[in-house]
C-alpha cells in the first residue's frame, strides 16, 4: 500500500499542544476543556457505591492496562489505556502524583494515528527526555518522546512504527532499557514448546542505536521452569533489583492472557543478552477474570527497588466504567530469589477515625464481630498469633446477618512442603508453607456479580512467628499484604530468614449489594488464637468533591 493510500486514523478526541514551562502549562490546564469534562464525569460517577475512593479509576469511561509508569521532574506519571467516549479506541490516558496516592488527571497523552489503537508499553527516563515504547495495532511497535515538565506533548519517532509487525516472530506489548550505548526492547510473544508443540512465553529481544531502526536478536528468556504452558509474556517490564551491597538480580514482570500477572527473577547475561531465570512467582493466583489482577506497569524507585501498579479486572457490569488500578506496590529483593512486596506511597495520609483493639482471645469455633470497626473504605492492620489453630479467618464487608461477606483466611502450614527448609524429620511440618486466601464466594447477593474462585497464595511463617496483614478495603476491591516469606506454588524460594517484610499480596474485586455490608469479624477454627492487635482507619477519598 502506498503512503498516499494509508488510512487516516486521526483521533476524534480534542488534542492540545502545551507550552514548554511548568507555569505556562498549569495556566493552560486551568481551563482545559478535557479536564473540565473529566471533573464533571467524576462527579457523575461519585454516587456509585462500587466505585473506589482511593484506588485510581479512569475519570471517564473504562480503562485497561497501566502503561509507562515513571518518575520525571519530581512527579510520578501514570499512563493507562483510556477509552474516550467520542472515540472508543485506546488512547494513553494520563495522571500525575507527588505521592503515588493522590492522582491528578491530565489530558490524554498519546493519540492513535498512524496506529489504529495505542496498546500497552513502557517508558525509559533519560536525563533530558522520557521515551515511551508501545504497541500500535495494525502497524507495529511505536516510540514517542517527551521532555516538557508535565509530559503533555509527545512526538512519535519517524511518525511510523519503528518495529513493524514483520520485524520479529511476534511484535506486541514492549518494554525498553539501555545498555552500552544501545536501546533494547522486549516484545511479548510465544514459541512452540518442545516436545508438546504448545505455546510458551519467549519474549523477543530487539536492539537499536537511535530508536528509529531496530534489529531483531533472539528469544530473550532462558531456563524458565516457572511459567505455565500457554502463558504469553504480554506487557513485559525488565529491570534490575537490589544493589551492590545486598546483591542484584533482574526481574521480568509480565502478564499472561491465561494466568494473569506474573514475574520471573534471574540473572542478566549481558554478554549473550539472555535472561537466565532462577525463580518465578505470581501476582494473580488464578485466572485474570473475573475480578483478578491483570497487567503490570513499573518504574525504578531510585533505591534499588521498583514501583509497580496493576489494573484489576471487573467482576460485575458497572455502566460507564469498569476496571481500576491497584495500590502501588514496592518490589525489592529480600534475598536470593526472594521478592518482597509492600504497599507504596503516602497511604497513611488518607487515614481518619482510628480504632484499636489489643490482646483479644479468639475462642475456638466462635465468630467475634467487631462492633467498633465498620466501613466500605478501610485500612486494617492486624497481627494474629494463630497458636495451634489450623485456620484463622477475618471477614470484611460483612452484613449483620452474614448474608454477604468477603473472607480472608489463613491456613497454618497447609501448603506445600519445602525440602530446602528440611533439617529434622520430627519437625517436617515446620518446612511447610501456609496459605492465605481471599474468598469472594459470598461477597455479593447481586445476580450479576461474578464470584471468583478463592484467590490462594503461599506464604511461609517461621515457627512462632505471628501473622501480620495490611488489608485495604475500597468499595469494590480488597487488597491484602502479608508478612512472611513469599513462596511460589511450583518451586521453593530458598531458606527462610525472618525479615518482617510484606512478601505476598492478593487482590480481588467484590460487589456487596447490601448497604449494611460494612462489618468486620474474626474466627479461629479448631483451637483458640490470639488477636495481638488490630488497627483500623476509615480511608478518605483522593478525588476532590
Amino acid at each position: 500500500m502506498s503512503s498516499e493510500a494509508k488510512p487516516d486514523r486521526t483521533s476524534r478526541v480534542p488534542h492540545f499542544t502545551f507550552p514548554a514551562t511548568r507555569e505556562a502549562q498549569e495556566a493552560q490546564l486551568a481551563d482545559n476543556p478535557l479536564l473540565q469534562r473529566f471533573r464533571e464525569s467524576r462527579r457523575a460517577f461519585a454516587s456509585d457505591p462500587h466505585r473506589p475512593l482511593y484506588h485510581f479509576v479512569s475519570p471517564e469511561s473504562t480503562l485497561n492496562d497501566p502503561n509507562g509508569l515513571c518518575f520525571w521532574q519530581g512527579l510520578w506519571h501514570l499512563f493507562y489505556q483510556g477509552y474516550p467516549p467520542e472515540d472508543r479506541r485506546q488512547h494513553w490516558g494520563h495522571a500525575v502524583s507527588d505521592d503515588l496516592i493522590h492522582w491528578r488527571d491530565l489530558p490524554y497523552a498519546i493519540y492513535p494515528n498512524p496506529e489504529d489503537c495505542c496498546f500497552s508499553g513502557a517508558t525509559l527516563v533519560e536525563d533530558d527526555r522520557v521515551i515511551a515504547i508501545y504497541h500500535g495495532t495494525q502497524v507495529g511497535n511505536m516510540v514517542a518522546v517527551s521532555n516538557d515538565p508535565l509530559l503533555l506533548n509527545w512526538e512519535k519517532v519517524t511518525g511510523q512504527a519503528v518495529i513493524p509487525l514483520s520485524a520479529a516472530p511476534n511484535v506486541f506489548d514492549p518494554c525498553i532499557w539501555k545498555k552500552d550505548g544501545f536501546y533494547y526492547s522486549l516484545s511479548g510473544g510465544t514459541l512452540p514448546h518442545e516436545p508438546s508443540g504448545r505455546r510458551r512465553a519467549a519474549e523477543f529481544l530487539l536492539r537499536s542505536a537511535d530508536l528509529a531502526t531496530w534489529e531483531y536478536l533472539h528469544p530473550f528468556v532462558e531456563g524458565d521452569a516457572f511459567s505455565l504452558i500457554g502463558d504469553d509474556g504480554a506487557c513485559p517490564y525488565f529491570w534490575p533489583l537490589g544493589d551492590a551491597q545486598s546483591g542484584v538480580q533482574h526481574i521480568l514482570l509480565h502478564f499472561s492472557h491465561m494466568s494473569g500477572g506474573r514475574y520471573l527473577l534471574g540473572d542478566y547475561d549481558t554478554q549473550r543478552d539472555k535472561f537466565v531465570v532462577t525463580q518465578g512467582g505470581r501476582f494473580t493466583f488464578g485466572p485474570w477474570h473475573p475480578g483478578g489482577v491483570h497487567a503490570p506497569s513499573a518504574t525504578p524507585d531510585g533505591k534499588g527497588g521498583l514501583i509497580a501498579i496493576f489494573n484489576i479486572n471487573v467482576g460485575r457490569p458497572t455502566p460507564g466504567w469498569d476496571q481500576i488500578m491497584s495500590l502501588p506496590r514496592r518490589l525489592t529483593l529480600a534475598g536470593k530469589d526472594q521478592l518482597a512486596i509492600e504497599p507504596a506511597g503516602d497511604i497513611e495520609s488518607l487515614r481518619s477515625e482510628h480504632r484499636r483493639l489489643e490482646d483479644v482471645t479468639l475462642p475456638a469455633n466462635h465468630e467475634i464481630v467487631l462492633d467498633s470497626v465498620q466501613g466500605a473504605a478501610l485500612e486494617i492492620s492486624v497481627e494474629i498469633d494463630p497458636q495451634n489453630a489450623p485456620m484463622v479467618e477475618l471477614n470484611v464487608l460483612r452484613s449483620p446477618g452474614k448474608e454477604e461477606f468477603t473472607r480472608i483466611a489463613f491456613y497454618k502450614q497447609r501448603g506445600y512442603q519445602n525440602w530446602e527448609r528440611f533439617t529434622d524429620w520430627r519437625k517436617w511440618l515446620d518446612t511447610c508453607d501456609s496459605l492465605i486466601t481471599i474468598d469472594t464466594s459470598y461477597s455479593s447477593e447481586l445476580p450479576d456479580a461474578l464470584s471468583r474462585a478463592p484467590e490462594t497464595a503461599p506464604v511461609y511463617l517461621a515457627p512462632g512467628e505471628t501473622l501480620k496483614l495490611r488489608i485495604f478495603i475500597d468499595q469494590s476491591v480488597v487488597e491484602v499484604f502479608v508478612s512472611g516469606q513469599a513462596s511460589d506454588l511450583y518451586s521453593p524460594s530458598g531458606l527462610y530468614s525472618p525479615s518482617g517484610l510484606y512478601s505476598q499480596c492478593l487482590a480481588a474485586r467484590v460487589y456487596p449489594g447490601r448497604a449494611d455490608s460494612l462489618g468486620v469479624s474474626l474466627r479461629a477454627q479448631g483451637s483458640q488464637a490470639v488477636l495481638k492487635r488490630l488497627d483500623a482507619w476509615t480511608m478518605q477519598s483522593i478525588y476532590p468533591v
